[in-house]
């Protein structure tokens, strides 16, 4: 659900820039996704952190 979201508005901002621009940011959308990856980095090692090794 959040995952398609997230790509439903990234879908959005790219059309928007590409009819605006000429095209979507490269920094911006970069910046977006390593937010994102960090995010993701930073839930499983949260989520992990209290289990023992088995």
């Amino acid at each position: 659900m959040l995952l398609n979201a997230i790509a439903q508005a990234a879908e959005t901002a790219t059309e928007t820039a590409a009819h605006e621009e000429g095209g979507a940011n490269p920094w911006l959308i970069g910046a977006v996704v390593f937010v994102f990856l960090m995010v993701l980095l930073i839930g499983v090692v949260a989520f992990g952190g209290g289990r023992d090794h088995s």
